[in-house]
């Protein structure tokens, strides 16, 4: 595993972190396979995670705790997110800082995530959702500044919403935020265009998250997939994303080498992209694990590679199914 410094904080992220909703978020999720997954990631160097009171209403949260407990001899980086008071995802233009994020409820669910998780702090304290126009009503930031100085987190970020790596420029810039969490894969590379400047300028520590597209990029989704009843995907994966999705896939295979998985390419796409400091993955089974932390040993692609790779992006705008 290797690992680079995320941002202006001292934290050395390992190049494949974990992304935990899927253990409490989607259905087929089992606490035991769950938890033996963390720890075989963490005995493979991964020592970034990342989960959110919404996972689950803090049962991901609780599950993080467990892994920091059981591995007190390893340094675990500890990431979790704030729900917005609406529980409305994404942020929408016309949310307010008092729908979202008004200051006495940040002081609640900080408390609340450190309970679920039985720890004292957490490093890493961000905005589930985030409008960029917040930012003019300096009592949320100043809220997390206050509560960062008395040390419930050590460093403050945004989840930006899918498809609107525009919309938290605006925070970067500001100096106030430590780390962005944002949609970044072989499809989805518009952050480079001006989010991924402005963090090199700003030294703002990126997240890279759904790797693999909701799972179109592991190359495993047909026209026909179904998920069980209540299960996310089946809000995300509505026929017209699908099929689109599936076809955008399909276009990749070719490219390809021998040896070498979807999975694999996808990940070793985004290490290629120097700004990225992490990659969070959802995993839920060891071998999902033992697969993805293998791309960072693997190193970077091929310079040709990445390039035919680049001409597959695919920009595109939220919908009312995208959330």
């Amino acid at each position: 595993m290797k690992y680079r410094k995320l941002g202006k904080t001292n934290m050395m992220v390992s190049e494949i972190g974990y992304g935990m909703w899927g253990m409490a978020g989607w259905t087929g999720s089992d606490d035991e396979e769950s938890f033996s997954s963390l720890q075989l990631a963490a005995d493979m160097g991964c020592n970034f995670f990342d989960t959110a009171w919404g996972y689950g209403a803090g049962k991901s949260e609780s599950l993080l705790g467990q892994l920091v407990r059981a591995n007190r001899d390893k340094k675990l980086y500890t990431a979790t997110k704030m729900p917005p008071k609406n529980f409305k995802w994404p942020g929408r233009r016309e949310y307010t800082l008092d729908d979202c994020f008004p200051p006495d409820h940040i002081e609640e669910y900080v408390e609340k995530s450190l309970i679920n998780a039985g720890i004292d702090s957490f490093d890493l304290m961000q905005f589930h959702t985030w409008e960029d126009h917040w930012l003019d009503d300096e009592r949320g930031i100043n809220k997390m500044l206050e509560l960062k100085e008395q040390g419930l987190f050590h460093a403050i970020g945004i989840s930006m919403n899918r498809w609107e790596p525009w919309n938290g420029i605006k925070a970067v810039k500001s100096g106030l935020i430590d780390t962005v969490q944002v949609i970044y894969n072989i499809f989805d590379q518009n952050p480079k265009d001006e989010l991924f400047p402005a963090c090199r300028t700003h030294n703002v520590g990126v997240i890279a998250r759904v790797p693999f597209d909701e799972g179109s990029l592991t190359g495993t989704l047909t026209k026909d997939s179904k998920w069980p009843e209540g299960d996310w995907r089946n809000t995300y994966f509505v026929p017209e994303n699908l099929i689109s999705s599936i076809e955008h896939a399909d276009a990749l295979k070719a490219l390809v080498p021998a040896g070498m998985t979807m999975p694999e390419i996808a990940l070793r796409f985004i290490l290629g992209e120097p700004t990225v400091s992490t990659i969070i993955p959802g995993m839920r089974k060891n071998h999902h694990v033992i697969s993805n932390m293998g791309a960072s040993d693997a190193g970077l692609l091929d310079p040709d590679l990445m390039k035919e790779l680049e001409k597959h992006r695919w920009d595109r705008q939220p919908k009312k199914w995208s959330q």
